[in-house]
């Protein structure tokens, strides 16, 4: 196989077939029409169509590419959105005056994620959790172990407050693709345990806090299929807004 052929040209159809897109006719799922002390959001970087793939797939390791390699991408898990999207969110909107605002970061998203932050109508104040995954990835400085979830506030801190000694590090093997740990939440959920709290981007309902997310729409939606996903039905509206309390 010729030199010049690279991972990403032999693989772009199978990427392309493998790759989810939002189904929803609306960019995402209506935000819901109340305000939080505390919202957490995991969201869905976009990367571009970067793809991750063995050695054996690079012609400087071995010169035939036809045979299959491991590969993997964001997008084969997720729709991802670009930030320039992200940043167009409303999220004052769901916002108390003084709220707190923890959003998952990796790495290489760590300068776009302070600018989601004050883009959204936050300060960014520090690092809450580092997650160690207890595995890495290969990077292309240093093998990639760990993620960050940072901490914007506005306004003062909510209170009353809970937990005020809640560690820092976070050691918990990676589990699925982006699936973050459970210890950071229900460490939030001690931190805060009055306040009103939604979770962004979630996949899975949480007690006490009201979950928002394209995963949740969808996985409700094949639960009650009788509710259509029209922008004009008010029941979609009502159907978004998921508290399990």
């Amino acid at each position: 196989m010729a030199k010049d052929k690279t991972i990403y040209s032999v693989y772009k159809e199978d990427a392309s077939r493998r790759k989810l897109e939002n189904v929803l006719p609306d960019f995402y799922p209506n935000l819901p029409k109340k305000k939080f002390d505390v919202i957490y959001a995991d969201p869905p970087w976009d990367y571009n169509g970067k793809m991750q793939f063995d050695r054996s797939g690079l012609t400087s390791e071995n010169g035939d590419l036809s045979k299959n390699v491991f590969i993997s991408a964001a997008t084969f898990k997720y729709p991802t959105v670009k930030t320039s999207e992200l940043k167009q969110m409303t999220i004052l909107d769901i916002a108390n005056d003084d709220c707190l605002l923890f959003m998952w970061a990796t790495s290489p998203h760590l300068e776009q994620a302070i600018d989601l932050g004050k883009a959204w109508g936050f300060e960014y104040k520090t690092v809450a959790f580092v997650w160690d995954k207890m595995n890495h990835n290969p990077g292309q400085y240093t093998l990639s172990g760990t993620e960050l979830c940072l901490v914007f506030k506005r306004g003062r801190i909510p209170r009353p407050r809970g937990t005020r000694n809640e560690r820092q590090l976070i050691r918990s093997p990676r589990r699925a693709h982006s699936q973050k740990p459970d210890e950071v939440i229900e460490a939030i959920t001690r931190m805060f345990p009055e306040q009103k709290k939604i979770e962004l981007f979630a996949r899975r309902s949480v007690k006490g806090w009201t979950t928002w997310g394209l995963d949740m729409v969808i996985d409700s939606y094949k639960a009650y299929p009788e509710v259509q996903m029209q922008p004009e039905s008010k029941k979609k509206d009502e159907f978004l807004e998921l508290d399990f309390e």
